[in-house]
């Protein structure tokens, strides 16, 4: 089987993508062979804010259903497979939706959220994010991640501090995961997970994407697809080859006001972080190039079964776990 062959044949999951929603994106992860991907609508916006985004989101989906579906079950990953389709799981980077009600997380979990991230880089009602002094899980957070047990909505430790992403593991009851990250073993940053953080999650059954966001890669600018995988078997070196996935981040179609916002707690309060240029490693620059990242793994050594693995297959059975089908 060539390298493009597997990569046709595989299912292929990418754990955060928060591109420009349009046509032209879908029809790149098609060209991209993408399967399923979790599909950021809420960062730094309230309840309604991202009720309005979810409304949107349906409103293109549905325009474009020759493209994609919704995913609410592991299920409809399989669908999406065999439809030819790109199916579409709906993700938070931020618990701040859920404002100060924990009916709220039901309520996403209908309208098809499957992930959400704790925190986003600073302190909200639920715990503290990786930018600022770490407090861990509020008591308000505990109700939070035992109701997104109860109802079966992923906590993702992508942006959040290392106490309180401590405490979330040790708190929830189902798996969770760092749905995009890098190793700081590789390049020391805030963003990036120590050894013995990544060990901690996988030794608690929980699971790692493993972002291509070239400020994070030790590489910078400068990164491939070849350092991407570089980091992919830092991590499995140490998580094992079950408990490791992607989550490449990818940002396409965003322009300077995007990062802007997104540096910035809150969206536009205080500057949290600048990156300077972002570009995708060469190799990976857009989602259509996703096959490439198949032959850059086979290239590395990897085997069929573990490239199968790391670009789908482990990202299925967790969220199986998680969503309860």
């Amino acid at each position: 089987m060539t390298p493009r062959e597997l990569h046709d044949d595989a299912i292929v999951i990418d754990g955060l993508i928060i591109a420009k929603w349009n046509r032209e994106l879908f029809e790149d992860m098609r060209r991209g062979g993408l399967t399923a991907a979790n599909c950021t609508v809420s960062v730094w916006e309230g309840f309604q804010a991202t009720v309005d985004n979810i409304v949107k989101s349906n409103q293109l989906m549905a325009e474009c259903s020759d493209l994609v579906r919704p995913v609410r079950t592991t299920a409809d990953i399989t669908r999406a497979k065999e439809e030819g389709k790109t199916g579409i799981i709906y993700g938070f980077q931020n618990a701040h939706a859920f404002e100060d009600q924990i009916g709220y997380v039901e309520i996403f979990k209908q309208l098809g959220v499957g992930i959400v991230q704790m925190c986003y880089n600073t302190q909200n009602l639920v715990g503290t994010g990786c930018y600022e002094r770490d407090g861990g899980l509020s008591g308000f957070g505990r109700e939070i991640v035992a109701e997104m047990n109860r109802v079966g909505i992923m906590c993702d430790l992508s942006h959040v501090g290392a106490k309180t992403s401590e405490e979330v593991i040790l708190e929830s009851k189902k798996p969770v995961c760092y749905s995009h990250c890098l190793p700081s073993g590789l390049k020391e940053h805030p963003r990036n997970k120590s050894d013995e953080e990544l060990k901690f999650i996988a030794d608690h059954g929980g699971f790692v994407g493993v972002t291509m966001f070239t400020p994070f890669l030790r590489a910078g600018v400068d990164a491939t697809v070849d350092d991407y995988v570089e980091a992919i078997e830092y991590v499995m070196n140490i998580v094992g080859e079950d408990a490791i996935g992607i989550g490449t981040d990818f940002t396409q179609g965003h322009d300077k006001n995007f990062f802007e916002w997104l540096t910035h707690d809150k969206g536009y309060a205080r500057r949290l972080t600048s990156f300077g240029k972002i570009i995708n490693p060469e190799g990976i620059r857009t989602i259509g190039e996703f096959p490439n990242l198949t032959e850059a793994l086979l290239r590395r050594g990897f085997s069929e079964a573990q490239v199968r693995k790391i670009m789908g297959e482990n990202w299925v059975r967790v969220l199986k776990d998680v969503w309860g089908a």
